[in-house]
Formats: structure tokens, C-alpha cells, sequence
């Protein structure tokens, strides 16, 4: 039963929204604050976590921006504001989604099954053979890159890049193909279901952030090119 951790101010949210993903059959922990919100999320290791951006005793930004210096949870952010800095600040910081209130349920827990499928361990094969034995499932290796598919581990030279689901879904992408440009929808087919729209700027967003993390394993990493007006594309070694 995965595990969800719900973060938010509003007692009313936390009641519709937990008793509709426990109706889905999830495991939901609530907290009305961002510090009692990073204890839990540290201590109980939620599978995904769902957080508001006004939050009292440290908002959500700077709970992500916490969170993200230990884990690679996946976060849903929850935003009452119309402003777009806020939701282009946060996928920098990496968040996985927003969704802006008022929010349907259904919605909700639409987004909230994506994720969990996108960042579950992949199954066996059919012939019971675990899928990191089957060649081009789980291990992609281009040069000093080493992508691990079944352990959600990348490492660049060595040095351990920790990535976001999404973030993982499109340097993956990328990397299976290098020297192939990939444009802003190819990754968005990549990393997100059908049902989860998002915009150039959010693919752009997610794109900074993998050169920034891995800049600083190696401040000469140059792998991820832009082509602009077309995409982006893993460069040839």
C-alpha cells in the first residue's frame, strides 16, 4: 500500500483529500505545517508527498528545498496562487506537478497514480527473470553517464546525480538516443502520462535543473545540448 504524506494549512482539504486517496486504497499521513511536515517526511518515507506552497512554520518551497538536499521523493505541490514564478521556481527546485486550487479529486488522484507509476520498480519479466538481467531494460551505460532503471540511481563519473522522477524519464530518454534530437513534446511523452499536461517551459525547467545538478558532480558537463526552436538532444561521444 504506498505511502502519501499531505501537507497543508486548510483542515478541510486534509479531510476531503485523505479519505479520497484512501478510498483508493493509499496509506495517508496529514500534517497542517511545513515543520511538522519535514519531521514526517523524514521519519515515515512516503512514496509521494503532496504539499501546499502557504504553509506556516516554514512554506512549501522551503520544505522542498529541505527535502531535495536527502531525497528524491516525488512532490505534488498544491498552489492557491495564479502567478506562473511559483510554479517555474518550484520545477526548478524539483517538484514533479502542480495542481492549482480549487482541484477536482479525481484529478488529484489521477496525477497521484501517475507518479507512483512512473517511479515504481520495474517487474520481473515474463519469464521470471528479474528485468536487470535482460539486456537494454535496466542498464543504460553512454560514456562516463550509468543510468540504473530498476535502482533509480545515475551517476556521472562516478559521482552519484540524484534525479527526480521526471528528471530521470528525460535524461533517459535523451541518453537511450544520443546525438538524436528529442523536442520539448518527445520529452513530455516521455516523462508524463497522456492525462498530465504541461508546457514547454516546464520541460525547459526540468531541463536546467539536470544541468545543474550534474555541474556539480562535474563543473565541465556539457552532455545535455540545446538545438534551439527544435529540442535537445545526449551528445555523441
Amino acid at each position: 500500500m504506498p505511502k502519501i504524506a499531505l501537507v497543508d494549512d486548510d483542515r478541510n482539504i486534509l479531510t476531503s483529500v485523505s479519505l479520497t486517496l484512501e478510498a483508493e486504497g493509499y496509506n495517508v499521513s496529514t500534517y497542517t505545517d511545513g515543520a511538522s511536515g519535514l519531521e514526517g517526511l523524514t521519519s515515515d518515507r512516503p512514496d509521494l508527498a503532496i504539499l501546499d506552497i502557504k504553509l506556516p512554520r516554514r512554506d512549501g518551497m522551503e520544505l522542498l528545498r529541505r527535502l531535495r538536499q536527502k531525497s528524491d521523493l516525488p512532490v505534488i505541490f498544491l498552489t492557491s496562487k495564479d502567478e506562473e514564478i511559483d510554479e517555474l521556481f518550484g520545477l526548478k527546485m524539483g517538484a514533479d506537478d502542480f495542481i492549482k486550487k480549487p482541484f477536482s479529486q479525481r484529478l488529484l488522484v489521477e496525477r497521484v497514480k501517475s507518479i507512483l507509476r512512473r517511479s515504481a520498480p520495474r517487474e520481473p519479466g515474463a519469464n521470471g527473470v528479474p528485468t536487470e538481467t535482460q539486456p537494454g531494460k535496466a542498464l543504460i551505460e553512454r560514456g562516463n553517464l550509468v543510468m540504473d532503471e530498476e535502482r533509480h540511481t545515475c551517476t556521472w563519473k562516478g559521482g552519484r546525480v540524484t534525479l527526480t522522477v521526471t528528471e530521470f524519464l528525460i535524461l533517459q530518454a535523451l541518453a537511450l538516443r544520443p546525438g538524436v534530437v528529442k523536442s520539448r513534446n518527445a520529452l513530455m511523452d516521455a516523462a508524463y502520462d497522456d492525462q498530465v499536461y504541461v508546457d514547454d517551459r516546464t520541460i525547459d525547467s526540468h531541463i536546467k535543473r539536470l544541468r545543474k545538478k550534474f555541474k556539480a558532480v562535474d563543473d565541465d558537463f556539457e552532455m545535455i545540448e540545446t538545438l534551439y526552436g527544435v529540442g535537445y538532444r545526449f551528445k555523441e561521444q
